[in-house]
């Protein structure tokens, strides 16, 4: 999901630099919105693995 994420990113600002300012704003919002759910389901990854973690 962060490649995804990156990869709109890049699309943004090729967009940008070649003046398509729609798409350009399109990509990053998409990028910014693949970026926290990215961090959102890493910190619940982070989270299950040491709940689930025996305590010995």
């Amino acid at each position: 999901m962060l490649y995804w994420a990156l990869m709109f990113f890049i699309v943004a600002l090729l967009a940008a630099g070649l003046g398509f300012g729609g798409v350009a704003g399109a990509a990053a919002g998409i990028a910014k919105i693949l970026f926290f759910v990215f961090l959102v389901l890493f910190v619940v990854s982070l989270l299950t693995g040491l709940v689930r973690r025996p305590v010995v």
